[in-house]
């Protein structure tokens, strides 16, 4: 019984519009305050300290201290992979709807973002078919492995498996590699350390960028001609 109470608090804190709104805002992997985090949500700081007292009380967030301020994140990518499945069910077949508009922000969500802390839409669903196809990865509906010719290709690019798995040893480590189903495009992209390691390495080395106020990433011209040449994408 305790089980299913937790569930469906859970599901209950998840599904207030307010809360909900500052999950979605946490979905890009930054740390946020509770002043922005209550401007995105349309409530106030003290509606919005509320929120989150609760939802750090049932694992969905969890704060940072540092000095005077305190910063507040998803808890753990198990969290973002359950928003991310929510996101894919409301916009499904059987979501009921306006219709929406889609503009310039939507149409760059849909083609680069955030899962978390890895890449998705159009470009982490390519660059997942592109290390599939040149036999980097294998990748199943509920697993993932890196194969050892993915060792080497990530060694040339410049991120080493080896210090990804030092922890794997521990029964609480963080998978490897594992799917994770785009909710724009209804495919896998990469999730894990390896899809986490990924972003944060074109970030590092400014094949993409943030655009603000969205979890959207803009491709840079290097990232434009690293991609194409590198792992031969044709997002266009």
């Amino acid at each position: 019984m305790s089980n299913l109470a937790t569930f469906a608090e859970v599901a209950a804190l998840a599904g207030d519009l307010a809360r909900a709104g500052m999950l979605r805002a946490l979905m890009d992997g930054r740390a946020l305050t509770a002043s922005e985090l209550a401007r995105v949500a349309g409530v106030t700081p003290q509606t919005a300290s509320g929120h989150i007292s609760r939802m750090a009380t049932a694992g969905l967030v969890s704060v940072e201290k540092q000095g005077r301020h305190r910063y507040h994140r998803l808890a753990s990518p198990i969290v973002a992979q359950m928003l991310e499945t929510i996101m894919q069910v409301a916009s499904g077949p059987g979501a009921t709807r306006s219709p929406l508009v889609v503009g310039p922000r939507d149409a760059a969500l849909r083609l680069a973002r955030t899962c978390y802390d890895h890449l998705a839409g159009r470009l982490g669903v390519a660059l997942a078919d592109a290390l599939i196809e040149h036999g980097y990865l294998e990748l199943t509906s509920d697993g993932g492995l890196v194969t050892e010719e993915g060792v080497k290709f990530f060694a040339r690019l410049g991120i080493e498996i080896d210090g990804l798995t030092l922890r794997s040893r521990k029964p609480s480590a963080r998978i490897l590699c594992r799917p994770c189903l785009d909710w724009s495009e209804r495919r896998h992209h990469i999730a894990g350390k390896i899809g986490a390691a990924m972003c944060a390495y074109a970030f590092e080395k400014g094949w993409i960028r943030r655009i603000d106020e969205t979890r959207a990433v803009a491709i840079t011209p290097t990232g434009e001609r690293i991609f194409r040449e590198t792992f031969r994408l044709q997002l266009n």
